[in-house]
């Protein structure tokens, strides 16, 4: 905006004097057409936002079945194709890790909303198969196989931790089990939930790497707590004394003393001595996967983070970092902050907000969505705007919005 006024100002100062009223006038026509565009979209964002509908106990059965129809038709295709719908700006680590996450949340969508209304359930299970057969493809396995030097179906064998990849598939696996999958993948979970159990021991604080020359990433490990958890409830316990311990130590060794939450990471050689950072999206993905395995550390959690990070007012939703705000910056796994604004962490605060039934913050954190993202509504689809763009926001979203108590309590 600043280049185009000094275009203009240079413009008017090069005329005759004479000529100068003349010019702004012609300028003005030509921006009117502009205006007349921008100004209708423009009164219409501030009333939607302004009068966005509101959010009661009740789950919008139109809208959740709607949106799963368009990430179906989005996820459910060629591996590469889908990694080549990821922005290419990121390059092609985050390309793929993105691509796994979209598939992950969108199976969770799936099994929600299969809880929710059981007569999507057969559609939605074939579905989640066709997804767990499109992440064991190389292409998704590419991102996790590139920092490991190995394939981490091939070599679950190995001691290499491969803990991203191998927790988001047997998330998925277990999953498509709940609701009512068959036992074609049985094998390979077991041996999945073998090798992370056995490289969970093997550490010194049974923490997993997501890469070799990473940190300890707490909200990666906790898809391995959740899927060891969804094991063990699939198969007679095994492995819940694993998730009870591995809970046991986060609530006392990686607490961080400022804002009582989990800690996001872990760095140094020392692990557990190192240094812990929090932060606004972190938190709101480690709450939501914590109230999927232990729902009162959880609920707890939820209370801290809306207390050090949660912005409740005109615009609601969750501040990426604490005490800090930059009218602009961007973080990779947070998205662009303006004002200091993470688009992921309140994305994932949905979560949490929508299982303990916190409906006023709820319908303000989708109301910033609506104002941020912008719903496009079709006769069968709908999905936000930027959805297009990037579709694992997408896919978290509704995986949130859709976590409604019914479906842990079904399980």
């Amino acid at each position: 905006m600043q280049q185009i006024t000094s275009i203009i100002n240079g413009f008017l100062k090069d005329q005759p004097k004479a000529n100068k009223i003349g010019c702004a006038v012609i300028l003005a026509i030509l921006a009117l057409p502009v205006i007349l565009i921008l100004l209708p979209l423009i009164i219409w964002k501030t009333i939607s936002f302004l009068t966005y509908i509101k959010v009661d106990e009740k789950p919008c059965k139109q809208d959740y079945v709607k949106r799963a129809e368009w990430l179906r038709e989005k996820v459910i295709v060629a591996p590469d194709e889908l990694i080549n719908a990821m922005p290419s700006a990121v390059g092609s680590h985050y390309q793929g890790e993105w691509a796994i996450y979209s598939l992950a949340m969108t199976s969770m969508s799936l099994v929600n909303i299969s809880h929710l209304y059981p007569e999507y359930t057969e559609t939605y299970r074939q579905d989640i198969k066709k997804m767990i057969d499109i992440t064991k493809s190389p292409a998704i396995q590419a991102y996790d196989a590139q920092q490991w030097g190995e394939s981490p179906l091939e070599s679950l064998d190995g001691n290499k931790d491969h803990m991203s990849y191998l927790s988001l598939l047997a998330w998925m696996i277990t999953n498509y089990k709940f609701i009512g999958g068959d036992t074609e993948y049985d094998d390979l979970l077991h041996r999945i939930c073998e090798a992370l159990h056995r490289r969970m021991l093997a550490a010194p604080d049974l923490n997993l790497k997501t890469f070799p020359r990473t940190p300890i990433f707490i909200p990666d490990m906790m898809v391995t707590i959740v899927a060891l958890n969804n094991y063990a409830q699939l198969y007679d316990g095994k492995y819940a004394d694993m998730v009870q311990r591995w809970l046991d130590k986060a609530k006392t060794e990686w607490i961080d003393q400022r804002t009582g939450l989990l800690t996001a990471m872990i760095y140094d050689n020392s692990r557990s001595n190192g240094k812990f950072s929090v932060c606004g999206s972190y938190a709101g993905l480690t709450c939501y996967y914590l109230s999927l395995v232990d729902e009162k550390f959880a609920y707890q959690q939820y209370q801290c983070m809306k207390q050090h990070f949660a912005q409740e007012g005109f615009i609601t939703g969750i501040k990426e970092y604490k005490g800090r705000a930059n009218w602009l910056d961007f973080h990779i796994d947070a998205g662009p902050l303006l004002f200091g604004y993470s688009p992921s962490g309140t994305a994932f605060a949905i979560g949490c907000a929508t299982y303990y039934e916190d409906w006023q913050f709820r319908n303000g954190l989708l109301r910033t969505a609506e104002l941020a993202a912008t719903t496009i509504y079709g006769h069968k689809q709908r999905h936000y705007l930027l959805g297009a763009y990037v579709p694992v926001g997408e896919a978290i979203t509704l995986a949130m919005k859709t976590h409604h108590r019914t479906y842990q309590h079904a399980k």
